[in-house]
């Protein structure tokens, strides 16, 4: 009977953000208005929405999964984020806002070429796919532990949801989905969980008692971790697509930088939220099998009937959000910047294409889903392709002048194929790839487009 009562809870929550995907889909009625919601989102709407992908399932699951493992040092991946979140917001959203696209791909045709732009566009649908298909994970590995279905019907019944709602109404579809999500997310999470999972271990000073000092301890995840999570999360999320297109529906500069510098200081806390709850857990819960198992059994050990199907809804609001903006940015891309670039369309794709791809990339979603296991894992190889593919060249086009085609083409080819090769050699959870494809993507780029700049300034002179 009780579980049959977390059920009903889920599937109320799933209800109703179907029926708000229904109701979104009279409001998307252009192309403009299915990808950035007209452009004309205000502060509160902004604010919860981006909070909300930003804060996914890799964040929710793999934060309390930190936790865990390493005590409060465990808050570095998700804080990571949100320092990534401010300083977009407060140095970049103005002259992104400026430049009136649909994609960060677009940004390389404008300012090197068409061909730098599928290019980059092949990058970017591999990196916002993997962030769906570990938000996609999240959802099987919760709804398994609480609910008590099996992860693989469970990631075919949440991926439904997801790609149903993202195909009616695109980005308003998303906005909408989100507030509510963001809601549940923060009641859930930062005023059920957390001081349910603290006061089941016996509160702080008895936690600090039962473990091992390094749980304290802000550098016990060790330093290579830290930076690597700095180089990856805080770099990545910067160039981020799904977060670009969200920055694209804000009507004002004002309302992008205060609504985002606003959804950084949030995503701090919740990174310290996620991080106590996965400490609190390893007092009580000593001896888990698998850590990625580690929130939802929390929440299951913590929480009566009702509450849990609460927080299990709250979680699963996290990572829809997630996998649902991730989803549709792949979409975009795959169209504007993929399939119309290589056919020589020139104009914007259809909202008929747009739901039609939409629609593919969700079932393909679905499958990897099935096939992958580590949440953490997953989304550093999604980080891996889009720092070490494009951050130098997207960085590159907005802030050096010097930057030419040949150094973007080169910096994207030799970065992504660098990334997937140490990935293929040293495995997916080494940090080798990153750095090794962010340092030879600068280095190419840096030469490359030095060399040709000096060579038209000759030809000029």
């Amino acid at each position: 009977m009780t579980a049959k009562l977390d059920l009903l809870v889920v599937i109320a929550y799933m209800a109703g953000i179907l029926g708000a995907g229904f109701w979104a889909r009279r409001r998307a009625t252009t192309q403009d208005q299915f990808l950035v919601a007209g452009r004309s989102v205000g502060q509160w709407l902004y604010s919860g929405t981006l909070a909300a992908i930003v804060l996914g399932g890799a964040s929710t699951v793999g934060g309390v999964k930190l936790g865990y493992q390493y005590g409060i040092s465990g808050m570095w991946f998700v804080f990571m984020l949100g320092l990534g979140i401010i300083v977009l917001s407060a140095v970049f959203v103005e002259r992104i806002l400026g430049l009136k696209l649909y994609t960060v791909p677009e940004l390389l045709e404008r300012r090197y070429s068409a061909s730098a732009r599928v290019v980059g566009g092949v990058v970017m649908v591999a990196y916002d796919l993997m962030v769906a298909v570990t938000a996609t994970i999240a959802v099987g590995s919760v709804m398994e532990v609480i609910v008590g279905i099996p992860r693989t019907p469970a990631i075919f019944i949440s991926s439904g949801v997801m790609v149903a709602y993202s195909v009616l109404g695109g980005m308003w579809s998303l906005t909408l989905t989100d507030i509510i999500q963001f809601v549940i997310k923060t009641v859930g999470i930062l005023f059920i969980l957390l001081p349910g999972a603290i006061l089941h271990a016996g509160g702080l000073s008895a936690m600090q008692a039962r473990l091992p000092a390094g749980f304290f301890s802000l550098t016990h995840i060790g330093a290579g971790k830290i930076v690597s999570f700095f180089v990856l999360y805080f770099f990545g999320i910067i160039i981020g697509q799904d977060v670009w297109q969200r920055v694209f529906t804000a009507r004002s500069v004002r309302v992008a930088r205060v609504g985002g510098i606003g959804v950084g200081l949030y995503c701090l806390c919740y990174a310290l939220a996620g991080a106590l709850i996965g400490t609190a857990g390893r007092v009580f819960l000593p001896a888990l099998g698998n850590a990625d198992a580690a929130f939802a059994e929390i929440v299951n050990t913590v929480l009566p009937v009702g509450l849990r199907g609460l927080v299990l809804a709250a979680a699963l609001a996290a990572i829809m959000s997630t996998a649902s903006a991730c989803l549709l940015a792949a979409s975009t891309v795959l169209l504007e910047d993929v399939y119309l670039r290589l056919r020589g369309a020139g104009n914007a794709g259809s909202i008929v294409q747009s739901r039609v791809v939409t629609l593919a990339l969700g079932a393909v979603m679905t499958v990897v889903s099935c096939s992958m296991h580590d949440v953490i894992v997953a989304l550093t190889v999604a980080y891996d392709l889009l720092v070490g593919g494009l951050l130098v060249s997207v960085i590159g086009a907005m802030m050096w002048r010097r930057g030419t085609t040949a150094g973007a083409l080169a910096s994207i080819s030799v970065g992504g194929t660098l990334v997937v090769m140490l990935l293929a050699w040293a495995g997916l959870d080494s940090d080798l790839p990153i750095y090794a494809g962010l340092g030879g993507s600068l280095l190419v780029y840096v030469v490359v487009s030095t060399a040709g700049y000096r060579a038209r300034r000759a030809a000029i002179e």
